[in-house]
Order: C-alpha cells, then structure tokens, then sequence
C-alpha cells in the first residue's frame, strides 16, 4: 500500500480510540493524517508490512520515512502524533522524550487495560463527509 500520509491505526470497536481518532482529525493542522481501523482492509494491509505492529494492543502511527514505513506503537506513536500536530504538542512530546521508553509503554499499557471502563461501552466513530475522506477503509 502506498503511503503518502501518517496513517493511524485504531481499534474499531474502542470508544476511547474513537475519541483518540477525533482528536487527531480535529487538530491535523494540515489535513491530512489519514485513519484507518486495524480490522479493516487497509488496516490489516498496512500492519502486513509491520510484523512487530500487529501484535500490539496499541494506537499504531504509520509514517513513511527517506528509508520506508514505519509503524509506531504505544508511547512512541504518541510521541510521534504529538510532534506531527505542532505547536504545544510538539513542545508536550519534546518534554516527553525525557521520559524513558519503558516508562511511557508502562503508563500507556495501564491506560490501554482499561480503556473500555474510562470510556464507556465500545462506539464506532462518525465520521463527518469532509473526514471521510481521510478514512483509508
């Protein structure tokens, strides 16, 4: 699959991804993340090409590099949206590098166990005409 925008990766059936999808279309400041559930075909498509990527539990941020793809997951893809967004989140995932990786996986597992109680039942998301076309399913 070519990729010639960030793609992120949720799962389909987890309202606190669905709120994550949200903000990260709400807040592109140039438009053109892409999304796409990691159930559907463009999805499986892209984790295809990310062994390491499939097996996790994560948000997984695909961004293509001088060198090829690569997939981000856990607290490294948060990092990375924070960057791509800008302004205060760049600073925010600045001040996060210092945290070790181990660290920011640690936190980001704990919040993924129990992502289905902090959000609620599971909500597919919405998506409005202008997003759908940022929608690679």
């Amino acid at each position: 699959m070519s990729l010639e925008a960030p793609v992120l990766l949720y799962d389909g059936d987890c309202a606190f991804c669905a709120r994550s999808v949200r903000f990260l279309l709400e807040h592109d400041p140039d438009g053109t993340a892409r999304v796409a559930a990691r159930e559907g075909p463009a999805g499986r498509a892209l984790l295809a090409g990310h062994p390491d990527a499939r097996s996790a539990d994560s948000l997984v941020w695909v961004e293509r590099r001088t060198t090829g793809a690569r997939a981000l997951v856990r607290y490294r893809a948060l990092l990375a949206i924070g960057r791509y967004l800008g302004g205060g989140w760049r600073v925010l995932a600045a001040f996060g590098r210092a945290i070790p990786p181990s660290i920011g996986d640690h936190a980001y597992d704990v919040i993924a166990r129990h992502r289905r109680r902090l959000a609620g039942p599971g909500a597919c998301v919405v998506f409005t005409p202008a997003e759908r076309r940022r929608v690679l399913d």
